[in-house]
């Protein structure tokens, strides 16, 4: 994936654009997110939390001002179904 020259370049990037002073504290920071996060995945399994799907669509809901589209089978002015 990354070599080590590639990961040189990065690492000298960063440095030079954040500075030397707070890269400790941001690999401190990111230590105490990583451990955190490592933590409660291992409650979760402790508890035996089973882990829900989220939904990754929604549903739209027409305003009341909307009109239906001319092959909607609804009535145009009531949005009730035609007879």
């Amino acid at each position: 994936m990354f070599g080590i020259s590639e990961i040189a370049i990065i690492l000298i990037v960063v440095i030079v654009l954040l500075g030397a002073k707070r890269l400790p504290e941001l690999a401190r920071n990111a230590g105490k997110a990583a451990r955190i996060l490592k933590s409660e995945g291992r409650a979760m399994k402790a508890d035996g939390a089973a882990v829900e799907p989220q939904a990754t669509y929604q549903v739209k809901q027409p305003h009341p001002g909307d009109r239906p589209a001319a092959d909607d089978p609804r009535d145009a002015d009531s949005g009730r179904p035609r007879a």
